[in-house]
């Protein structure tokens, strides 16, 4: 089994135990190797977020810039704080786990700006990643599953909110820049629901990825948040599954405490879909194993 969605580092300045940027002390991703494993998960995927590597800077740019001025301020200041990271450090530390025969991979998490996204990849592309995971967290300068703006759908409207978002999952899905799909629909993170069926929206995104043969997530990071679920939605999962798009079983833990959260209900939910495999990975190619 497997978890293709962990962080090393919760969000955040570093604490005083980490005060040098970038630093994976000893033991950290065999912590999580072994508290996975007590979940009966024995294959990790590392997914660091880019944005928070300092090597994204040039690359993302200002990219809250010319929005509603409260919305950008607060995504600004949350970049600069988050942004402590080094991806060459990161990458040192999984492939040196994997030299020692761990059991891990190496990915990221890229955010998906349309303005950016090819720049980032061909970037990317030098460094041996296994797989590369694509989210949205920001629709403009608006960071859509931060707590401290969570305002911006009453604002907004939810119905809105929703369209905006699941636009730009739609393109996500259809770039071909990254190999699977990451909590495809967070928008729902703090509960708030449309007052349309989105099965429209579902059926876009799956034909979208089935097209340009970009995988999906089950992640059991939604049912640590107010809405207490599983992403993708059954619903959506099914559409995944009816367009033949394949999976992998995520957690997005930040701790090696939250490694294999959640996996066997997971594993329910991809079986109730129809799911009897998972993807692994290996410089960017795709196998299939049994869940």
């Amino acid at each position: 089994m497997g978890d293709h969605h962990l962080h090393l580092f919760g969000h955040g300045p570093l604490d005083s135990a980490r005060q040098e940027p970038n630093d994976y002390p000893i033991g950290l991703i065999d912590s999580y190797v072994e508290a996975a494993a007590q979940r009966g998960v024995t294959e990790l995927g590392f997914t660091e977020h880019f944005y928070r590597c300092v090597e994204s800077d040039s690359l993302l740019g200002p990219f809250w810039k010319g929005g509603r001025r409260e919305l950008a301020e607060q995504t600004e200041a949350f970049v600069k704080e988050d942004r402590v990271l080094s991806l060459d450090r990161y990458v040192e530390a999984v492939l040196s786990a994997k030299g020692r025969g761990l059991p891990v991979k190496l990915g990221l998490e890229v955010d998906y700006f349309p303005d950016s996204i090819e720049a980032v990849t061909q970037f990317l592309a030098a460094y041996p990643f296994d797989f590369l995971i694509g989210s949205i967290h920001w629709i403009g300068e608006w960071s859509v599953d931060h707590h401290d703006v969570v305002g911006e759908f009453e604002r907004r409207g939810v119905d809105q909110a929703y369209e905006d978002y699941f636009s730009l999952e739609a393109d996500l899905a259809g770039c071909g820049h990254v190999d699977v799909l990451a909590h495809a629909d967070v928008i729902k993170k703090f509960g708030h629901r449309p007052s349309s069926d989105l099965g429209e929206w579902y059926a876009r995104v799956a034909t979208a990825a089935a097209r340009s043969g970009t995988g999906v997530e089950v992640s059991s990071g939604g049912l640590r948040q107010p809405v207490a679920e599983i992403y993708p939605a059954e619903a959506f999962l099914d559409k995944f599954f009816e367009e033949g798009v394949a999976i992998t079983l995520a957690s997005d833990g930040h701790d090696a405490s939250e490694a294999g959260f959640g996996h066997s209900e997971v594993v329910a939910a991809a079986r109730r879909a129809g799911y009897s495999t998972r993807l692994s990975f290996d410089q960017r190619t795709r196998t299939e194993v049994p869940l």
